[in-house]
């Protein structure tokens, strides 16, 4: 089947089958290795997007589900060359080692925050309850989202 998405603003007009999942058109049909493939049933969030300003699990949504909604993957959110606040947040801070979760991490986190300040420890735990991080221990990336919520790493 023919469909239509609107990824980083930009429109793609691909043939899907109606079983393929967003993560993998989003990977092997627009070349969006960011959105990566983790557990392929939605336990890790490795794969996580954002459609239509929510996080979703890009490896347990039909592709052809996300026709006419507006997706951002983690190569979208950066602009004219420069880092998204919560990216350089993550970056300065380092929350990351392997960099396996990172990009689902910050989909997530950027779905849920929509640009609120001030966000709690325990919004961000609550928000990243659904992402796996085997390597940080999340220390980091709690402390990044502080940092990036109380208006750090804006440049």
């Amino acid at each position: 089947m023919k469909i239509t998405l609107n990824v980083n603003d930009e429109i793609h007009k691909i043939d899907i089958r109606p079983q393929d999942n967003l993560a993998d058109v989003l990977r092997e049909e627009l070349n969006l290795k960011g959105t990566k493939r983790g557990c392929d049933y939605g336990g890790c969030g490795a794969c996580t997007v954002v459609v239509d300003g929510k996080s979703v699990y890009g490896c347990a949504t039909f592709a052809a589900s996300a026709e006419g909604k507006k997706i951002i993957t983690i190569e979208g959110l950066s602009k004219n060359g420069e880092l998204h606040p919560l990216q350089r947040a993550f970056l300065d801070n380092g929350a990351y080692q392997c960099g396996f979760c990172t990009p689902g991490m910050i989909m997530t986190l950027y779905g849920s925050l929509n640009g609120r300040k001030d966000t709690s420890e325990n919004q961000i735990k609550d928000a990243i309850r659904g992402n796996i991080c085997r390597c940080t221990g999340y220390v980091k990336i709690i402390e990044a989202v502080l940092d990036y919520s109380k208006g750090g790493s804006r440049r």
